[in-house]
Parts: structure tokens; C-alpha cells; sequence
């Protein structure tokens, strides 16, 4: 790294304070209206729902603080942005802003005892402490879950199929549902939903994927489910540990809300945190997060994580979802470790124009350094570790990219799907993987292309001048060309494409990220034009939100088909 490289990081860094956007208590439980800067186009009105942790810490009766160890243990909160469309009376958008922790049980749980509890992705142990539990535990009965206990919080559901809500709790139509938004739920990769109220943002009521089936009753499963474009019916896997690791992949009809289970196959048990869908299949990559069943009861999820293996190939499943084929082929590809993917296609084959090939965008890891990176010690700006990481981070193999993978010639006959499949898997082809330079992560796109070739992918990126995200960034797929939005001290969440009803082009709409303003510690909604990354306007928070994960834009012309 050169002497000039050195002191912008350190310039930057310095003048760079984030801790607010890792903890904060800000909260607006009732709807206030937010001064609104430019003009957001009309289209854009709607709902833009976000979630994500909250705060980390937790002042115990004790008299001592209690901090959660790991980013995706924080304290889950959620953000209503809602955009109402100019009128006759107000000749520009107005937006309100609520938002609501939904997790006060576990908040005053941890107050109490100091603790944060069994179920954690990477909370770090005192050894002595986690025997003495687990010999508690043992006679001690089981805390009842309940909505406020629970940290769901990772991706929304907007009206999710077969889980209404007279079927989960018999409240009914308890809110008013004249926007379209008949439910909301919160998802994570455990097993279960909490639903939420979609105005005041209130929990309401958990259930899990067996009230979809009962055959669903594994605990792991895809915070990031796929959704048919054209029907809305929902597809997701379950990961099923004991007896032995089996996956169940199934579908949830939108007209019906009836649950089909598509395939069901033994494969090696792994954290993986979405999957991708084309027109005729879904497909599952078990990349390389494998988990050590015996270590799931034992410590933290990330530390059942085994180290990864560069030896181990990624192996990916086919499954038919038209013609109940089940589980039609294997595919094996190098290793990688993945969050996110992005989208997925079929095309005709490259070699023989009467075959299938199936092709995947995702963003992709060499290694799991990333997940380990996302330690809060590792993240807040005033930490005497964050400095170090940011520096190493643009000289280390551990950043991502946007990669494509081609699948050839998809196998028109089933494989038997009650045993382990017996073919060799075949091979994927690795074609580009762009943007390293950027370290993409939190990907977007017009959801009106998936299951269909797009050109343009949307990402938070990582320059190298914040501990987690400092701009926006759009791929051109074809040209290869990045755009970028970058602010000093500006420090942008997920960005959510809005399209353009009346519009023609891939790239005609809007993107809504939540940026929070370093120097003000205050947030703003951002509304930039998806073609330039040029800014129409923004709507100022009067207080931080706090970096979130994923939301969901319900517009005010319809529902979302998409569960993405």
C-alpha cells in the first residue's frame, strides 16, 4: 500500500465516526412526517419497510453492560418509511418514518440475568459460565417463546402465502388493510417467522415452516426465500440435522397456500443464507459454510462453522419445479462461501442449442473471513481493532465479487431422490467475477427480470474508507462498467429498486437506500436515479437508524409478488 493509499485511509478513517449506526435506542413508535429535500418521483410512493439489529448493548441490574458479541445478534428493530404521493393539497412527496425494537422481552431478559441466551449466530462464551448453564439448563424448564423474546429480524415477507393471520393467532383483519398489506413477517435462517404488525410495527405472533407442512420441521432454513415473478408462490429449503442432514426443498402456492415438498435428498449441512430460482428450477448451492452437527447444541452457530476447506468442492442441486422431476442433477464448481445470491436464468446450451444451461450471479467470498469480520469489536470506528481491519482488508483475500457461474446442459431425467444421489456431479463452469476492487455485498436488481437475463446489479461497496459499506455501486453486465455514489461520511444501507410503472428500461426507477450521516449522526432516506446514481432527494431522520440488513417496498399500486 502506498504512503498516499495510507493517509486517505487514515484521513477518512478518522473522520469517519459510525458508532451510531451500531447502536442506537432511537425509536418513533407513532408516524412522524420527515423534511423532505428534492424531489422523489411519485412513483416511488408506497411502503419501504427495513430490519435489522439495533443496539448491542444493554445496562443489567447488575449494575454492569452487557454487549452482544456478533452484527447479526443485535437487538432486531424495524423501519416503516411510508411515501405518500403528491396531491392537490401537497405538490411534493410527503414521507413518514416509524419504527419499533420487537425485541423488549429478550432486551429486559438480558437486563435481568445478564445474559443473552441459547439461540445466538456468534456470541462469545465465557467457558466456565456456558458449563454452569448447560448443567442449569438441565433443571431448569424452558423460557415460552413469544414474539418479543425472539431476535427475528433479517429479511420482511409482505403477505406471505400460507401464513395469513386468522392462521396463525385468529386475530383477523386487526389493522387496516385498504394499502393492500395484509401481513408482515419478519424471517432469519432459524426456523421461524414472527409476524409483525405492518403499521405500529408491533409483534404479533411466531409460527414455523411446520404450520406450512409438517415434514418442515428442521431448523435451519433461507432467510432470503424465492418467489415466482409471474404466480408469487414461494420457494425455500429446510435443513433437517437429526437424523441425519436432510434437505427439503418445497414451494408455497400463492393462489392456494398450499405447501409441496419438491425434493427431499441427505447433503452435507451448511449456513447457507439464500437460493436462486429460474423458470423451471430452483436451485440449492451448498457452498462452503459446512456446520459440526455436534457443535450446533454446544457453542454459537458461526463457531459450528467448520473451518473452510479450499480442498472441497461447491456442490449444487437441480430441482425441477414444474414437472415433479424432484432433484434432476448435481453440479460441482470450486469453492466459495456466499450470503447472497442475486439471480438466475436458463438459456440454450453454449454446445448444443436443444439442451438447458442454467446461469447463476451471486456474490461470492474465497473464504469465510468476512463472517468473522463482523464481530462489533471489529465494526465500531472508535475500536482500537476496527483501523487495523479496514487497512488489512484491501490487501487480503477475503473481499467478494460478483460472479457468474454457467450449469450446462441440465439433465431432463430425475435422480433418485430418498438417497444419497449416486452420479458424479457434473462440472460448472466459472464465468467472470468482477468488482473485487469494490468488495460488493446486500445485492439488488429490478425484480422485474428475475428468473430472466438482466444486465444491471446494485450493491453496497466497501472502498476501503468505513469498517462495513461507504458507497453504492451499479454493474453494467455487459459493458462491465461500475458507477458509483460516494459521500465522505456517508455510510449507505442496502439499496431497493423501485421501477418506473410507465417506464421501458432495465434501469428506469429509483433506488431507496438508508444512509446515516456520519457527521450528524442522524439518518436520511436516499432516493437516487438507477441509471446515473444521481440524487433526486432525500427524506432526514430526526435521529440514527441503525445499519439494518434487508427491507421490502410495497408500492402503492400493488402488492409485491417477489420474497427475495
Amino acid at each position: 500500500m502506498s504512503t498516499a493509499q495510507e493517509t486517505r485511509i487514515e484521513d477518512h478513517f478518522n473522520n469517519w465516526p459510525n458508532v451510531k449506526g451500531f447502536d442506537t435506542d432511537y425509536e418513533e413508535k407513532t408516524p412522524v412526517e420527515l423534511d423532505v429535500e428534492g424531489q422523489i418521483p411519485a412513483y416511488a410512493a408506497g411502503v419501504l419497510y427495513r430490519t435489522g439489529p439495533g443496539k448491542y448493548k444493554v445496562d443489567t441490574v447488575h449494575g454492569d453492560t452487557f454487549r452482544v458479541s456478533h452484527w447479526f445478534d443485535g437487538f432486531s428493530e424495524t423501519h416503516r418509511f411510508q411515501l405518500i404521493a403528491p396531491d392537490t393539497t401537497h405538490p411534493s412527496m410527503r414521507v413518514f418514518y416509524n419504527s419499533r425494537f420487537s425485541t423488549d422481552g429478550l432486551i429486559e431478559r438480558v437486563r435481568q440475568t445478564g445474559q443473552l441466551g441459547k439461540l445466538s449466530f456468534g456470541q462469545k462464551r465465557d467457558p466456565c459460565k456456558t458449563i454452569y448453564q448447560k448443567v442449569q439448563s438441565e433443571f431448569e424448564p424452558a423460557e415460552p417463546r413469544t414474539p418479543t423474546n425472539l431476535n427475528v429480524g433479517v429479511t420482511l415477507s409482505v403477505n406471505m402465502p400460507g401464513l395469513d393471520v386468522s392462521s396463525i393467532n385468529g386475530a383477523g383483519d386487526r389493522w387496516d388493510t385498504s394499502s393492500g398489506i395484509k401481513t408482515l413477517h419478519a424471517k432469519t435462517d432459524y426456523n421461524i417467522f414472527k409476524q409483525l404488525d405492518p403499521q405500529t410495527l408491533e409483534p404479533v405472533a411466531l409460527t414455523t415452516q411446520q404450520n406450512l407442512h409438517p415434514d418442515l420441521d428442521g431448523p435451519e432454513t433461507a432467510s432470503h426465500a424465492r418467489s415466482d415473478p409471474k404466480t408469487g408462490d414461494v420457494f425455500n429449503y429446510n435443513l433437517a440435522i437429526k437424523p441425519s442432514p436432510t434437505y427439503r426443498i418445497f414451494r408455497i402456492s400463492a393462489s392456494t397456500g398450499e405447501t409441496t415438498i419438491l425434493a427431499t435428498f441427505p447433503a452435507t449441512p451448511a449456513y447457507l443464507h439464500s437460493l436462486l430460482l429460474t423458470e423451471d428450477y430452483v436451485i440449492l448451492c451448498v457452498w462452503n459454510a459446512h456446520l459440526s452437527v455436534p457443535d450446533l447444541e454446544n457453542t454459537s452457530f458461526v463457531d459450528a462453522i467448520k473451518p473452510f476447506d479450499p480442498s472441497t468442492p461447491t456442490i449444487w442441486y437441480i430441482i425441477d419445479r414444474k414437472d415433479n422431476k424432484g432433484l434432476v442433477a448435481t453440479y460441482q464448481s470450486p469453492p466459495f462461501f456466499s450470503f447472497h445470491t442475486i439471480n438466475s436464468w436458463q438459456e440454450p446450451s453454449t454446445t448444443d442449442q436443444t439442451q438447458t444451461d442454467i446461469i447463476a450471479e451471486l456474490v461470492t467470498f474465497p473464504n469465510l473471513d468476512f463472517m468473522h469480520k463482523l464481530y462489533y469489536e471489529n465494526l465500531l470506528s472508535d475500536s482500537p481493532h476496527a483501523k487495523s481491519l479496514v487497512e488489512a482488508r484491501r490487501t487480503s483475500t477475503s473481499t467478494s465479487t460478483i460472479t457468474r457461474f454457467r450449469l450446462p446442459s441440465i439433465p431432463s431425467s430425475a435422480l433418485n431422490t430418498t438417497t444419497t444421489p449416486t452420479s458424479s456431479p457434473l462440472p460448472a463452469i466459472l464465468e467472470s467475477s468482477r468488482c473485487k476492487s469494490l468488495s460488493p455485498e446486500l445485492p439488488t436488481m429490478n425484480p422485474n427480470y428475475v428468473t430472466r437475463k438482466h444486465r444491471y446489479t446494485y450493491c453496497v461497496a466497501d472502498r476501503g474508507e468505513s469498517t462495513l459499506f461507504d458507497s453504492i455501486m451499479k454493474l453494467d453486465n455487459e459493458t462491465h462498467e461500475t458507477l458509483l455514489w460516494a459521500h465522505h461520511a456517508q455510510s449507505p444501507g442496502e439499496p431497493i429498486f423501485v421501477a418506473n410503472p410507465d417506464g421501458e428500461d432495465e434501469d428506469d426507477g429509483v433506488l431507496l437506500s438508508v444512509v446515516l450521516d456520519g457527521m450528524s449522526g442522524k439518518s436520511y432516506l436516499l432516493c437516487l436515479d438507477a441509471r446515473g446514481l444521481v440524487e433526486l432527494g432525500r427524506a432526514r431522520v430526526n435521529g440514527p437508524v441503525a445499519f439494518g440488513f434487508h427491507g421490502q417496498h410495497v408500492p402503492v399500486r400493488g402488492i409485491p409478488t417477489g420474497d427475495y
